[in-house]
């Protein structure tokens, strides 16, 4: 029997072992979570710890105290510092270690310290760099806007990889089947093309699409009509962000903001911030977060029953590819280059479990 696309002996693009995507910025806890003390967090693997100082503003720490090796995350906060729960030794955010209990007040502390990392506060999470920034956090006017309303949706982890929720998100091919039970039109399997205008951050892409409108999301929308159209606005942030800026022709905007940040290489934690145009009262923050749950566990139970570890060399021939997939083409295009740019190769022994012919776009073009 031959083999399918996806049946392959070694591995692709693995997250953590790629340096070059230590060099962006990742939302990783909310800060409201932050506020009862000091909290574990797995990015790109690399284990950290992530605090609040005395001015509410986060700092992020590697999750290791320089004595005896307890995580910092079994601490506490005290004041601008972070104290080991083991034996009491406190760090500032800097990572120096400023205070040994043990110490009488004539000791010179040492100076040694833990490694810390970039760490700043944006739209209610803690963002953390591991290494030198490629650039910014991606802005969103939105959040200080105040005709739209933050909604902090869903803090999840998923078993998949980042590159397989960003390409889901530009793909309008899976809504007939992946959504059908929601607003997918199983009857309208082909998808609406879009118009996609690469930039240097990502790409920009537009498109309108027709979808179903049942009941409950008549308020999300802001029609009773049994279907209605979605013009959306999306936008690409390299490596793991996206922006999916629906706007209903009620004139409602949906405007949903998202970051994978890989754990490790098999997961990723969802980030997901939704922006709206109304008020609590047309359409309160728990019926748009049923909603959207609703879609996202659809394409959380797909996207999991996929190989996390994902190829970004297309000519590696590892999975086909049609039309639509134009957007998650580009992504794995520019992601390579990225990896050549920063003399990098993808990190891959990946080859078809048995000889394959060649498999073309059927027609599709990135360049």
């Amino acid at each position: 029997m031959p083999a399918l696309p996806g049946d392959y002996n070694g591995t692709l693009m693995l997250t953590t072992r790629q340096p070059v995507l230590r060099r962006f910025w990742y939302a990783t806890h909310r800060l409201e979570d932050l506020a009862g003390g000091p909290k574990a967090y797995t990015l790109l693997g690399e284990k950290i710890v992530l605090f609040l100082d005395s001015a509410g503003e986060p700092a992020a720490l590697m999750d290791r105290c320089c004595h005896r090796t307890a995580r910092l995350s079994k601490g506490w906060c005290k004041g601008d510092l972070i104290v080991c729960g083991y034996h009491g030794w406190a760090y500032d955010r800097t990572g120096a270690l400023i205070e040994v209990p043990q110490f009488s007040p004539d000791q010179i502390v040492p100076r040694i310290g833990v490694h810390a990392f970039r760490c700043v506060a944006r739209y209610g999470y803690a963002w953390v760099c591991l290494g030198e920034p490629l650039g910014d956090i991606p802005e969103i006017p939105e959040d200080s806007n105040p005709g739209y309303r933050r909604i902090q949706q869903f803090h999840d982890i998923w078993k998949t990889a980042p590159l397989r929720l960003m390409e889901n998100s530009f793909d309008n091919a899976h809504f007939s089947f992946v959504h059908r039970a929601t607003f997918g039109q199983i009857t309208q399997p082909v998808p609406e093309k879009y118009e996609i205008n690469e930039t240097d951050y990502g790409f920009e892409a537009e498109t309108i699409v027709e979808i179903n409108n049942p009941p409950p999301a008549y308020r999300i929308t802001g029609s009773d009509a049994p279907t209605t159209k979605r013009h959306m606005r999306n936008k690409w942030f390299m490596p793991f962000c996206r922006r999916l800026d629906i706007e209903y022709p009620s004139g409602l905007r949906h405007i949903i903001v998202n970051c994978a940040t890989p754990v490790d290489d098999g997961t990723i934690h969802l980030a997901q911030i939704l922006y709206r145009n109304d008020s609590e009262a047309d359409c309160s923050a728990q019926e748009l977060i049923a909603w959207d749950a609703a879609i996202v566990e659809e394409d959380r139970d797909i996207l999991e029953a996929t190989d996390f570890d994902a190829t970004i060399d297309m000519k590696r021939k590892v999975e086909a590819h049609m039309p639509s997939d134009r957007p998650g083409m580009i992504m794995r295009r520019r992601l390579l280059k990225l990896l050549q740019d920063h003399g990098e190769d993808e990190v891959s022994e990946a080859r078809p479990a048995v000889a394959m012919p060649d498999m073309p776009a059927y027609g599709v073009s990135v360049d």
